[in-house]
Parts: structure tokens; sequence; C-alpha cells
């Protein structure tokens, strides 16, 4: 899966990494010494965000190394050690129908909701697989897939200004080592912890609870989270 290599040795790839949330993720990582590679569907705007996100990542980094290199969406899934997923919920299956082969035995971590919107405001959208980690796994049938980081907000992850971050996240996944890689990559971001939080046919509740996540945060003006007590 990843030879035994300890999370801080892997280089993590993030699909999607030009949108607010995959951007987010790198930059915190990239922050925490992390080697990151973005990935787009538009190379060249991957490598100008990759710039970017390198530039405000060794700003907080001090005299830590920082690596953010841009690139394809394919290119990156092939040269990753273990890739992220958070592209939007509707390039989700086109994204990862061209991915089975390079991502064949990496750890696969999707972080993407099935949100829709109407005048009620936020509501879940039916997927067939009955969740969007569930239709990834169908998609890359010999990757190991993982559900987590869908309670994070992205405005709290790309404001440095705030070093620390608090809260927890809720990871899920059938094959316990995968699990575990992606609990310790949770736990390189200051303040967060990864909690196990079952199978991943539990997917469909961890992804939909970021839609009451987002009724909170637009009735108090808030950026809230998840956090597990007594564990």
């Amino acid at each position: 899966m990843t030879d035994g290599r300890a999370v801080e040795d892997l280089v993590v790839g993030v699909l999607g990494g030009t949108g607010p949330q995959g951007r987010g993720l790198a930059v915190r990582l990239a922050a925490a010494g992390q080697r990151v590679l973005l990935g787009s569907r538009d190379a060249e705007r991957a490598e100008e965000v990759a710039t970017e996100v390198a530039a405000r990542a060794a700003a907080v980094a001090g005299a830590g190394e920082v690596s953010v290199r841009g690139g394809s969406n394919v290119d990156v899934a092939g040269a990753a050690d273990l890739v992220v997923i958070a592209v939007p919920y509707a390039g989700h299956a086109d994204t990862l129908a061209e991915l089975a082969t390079p991502l064949a035995g990496k750890v696969v971590v999707d972080c993407v909701v099935p949100m829709g919107w109407d005048e009620l405001g936020a509501y879940v959208l039916d997927v067939v697989e009955g969740s969007v980690c569930q239709q990834a796994a169908v998609l890359l049938p010999d990757s190991h897939v993982v559900g987590a980081f869908h309670h994070l907000s992205a405005v709290t992850l790309e404001d440095l200004s705030q070093p620390t971050l608090e809260g927890d996240v809720m990871v899920v996944g059938d094959v316990r080592e995968a699990t575990d890689l992606v609990q310790a990559l949770a736990g390189r971001l200051p303040g967060m912890r990864g909690v196990y939080a079952g199978r991943l046919r539990n997917a469909r509740q961890v992804e939909a609870l970021t839609i009451n996540l987002v009724s909170v945060n637009r009735r108090y003006k808030a950026h809230a989270g998840v956090r597990i007590t007594d564990v």
C-alpha cells in the first residue's frame, strides 16, 4: 500500500486542488511539512495555484521545507503515494473513471459531498451507490478508498492566521491499514485528530452531516466543525 512508510514521508496528491477545499487542505498539509502535488483538469492552472500555495505555506512554516507542485489530475494520480479527491460532486464520477489505473493499489481519500441547493437551502443529493465514497470504490476497484475531511471548512483551512484548527476528522473505510494512515494524515493538521467512524458503508451519514454544518454556518455566520467527545 505504502510500503510501511510513515505518513510524513508520503507525497500527497490533491485532485481538485485548485478549488477551495482542495487548496485549503493543500496549504495546511504543506505548511505542516507534507510534500504535496496539486492536480487539476488544467495542468497550467494547477502549476499556478501550486506556486501560490507554496508561498503561503512557506510564510507560516518557518524554517521547515515546503514542497508543492502542480500538474494534471492523471499525472498527479500516478505520481502521488496517497491521493485526496476534492473535485465538485458533479464531476466526481467522470474524473475517477479515467484514473482507475494510476490509482490502483493506492489509498484514495474522498471528501466530496453530494450537496444541492434550492430556495430552502442546502440538501443531500441521492447517490445510486449509497454515498460518494462508495461510488469511488466502485470506480476504483483496485484502490483502498477512505472517506475523510468532509467537515473541514474551506474558509478555515485557508485562513492561515489561525495556526491551529479545532475539530476532528471522521474517517470511514474497510481496510484498517488505510484508515490508520488517513487518521495519521489528519493528525498532521495542528489541532486536528483523525477518528475512526466505521466502515465505508457508513460514509453516507458522514457526507450528509456536512449539510447540517452548512446550515449551522449559514444561520450563525460561523465555520463550524465536528468534535468527538470521550475518545
